[in-house]
């Protein structure tokens, strides 16, 4: 299960600002995923485990 602590809703909005900040610098992964680690307060393992979970789930915004 990814990020303990964290619940469904708050991976899916973190994975949700994931998204739209690589949309924002597609060139860029590394930095995009960087900003949003420190701006949820989660380490880059817990949001590669959030990235890993909404694209195997097919979560929002990728679902459209």
């Amino acid at each position: 299960m990814a990020s303990k602590g964290l619940t469904v809703q708050q991976r899916k909005s973190i994975f949700s600002a994931l998204v739209a900040a690589q949309d924002q610098q597609p060139g860029n992964v590394p930095e995009s995923k960087k900003k949003v680690a420190a701006e949820f307060h989660i380490s880059r393992e817990q949001l590669d485990l959030i990235e890993k979970e909404g694209v195997d789930k097919d979560w929002p915004p990728l679902d459209s």
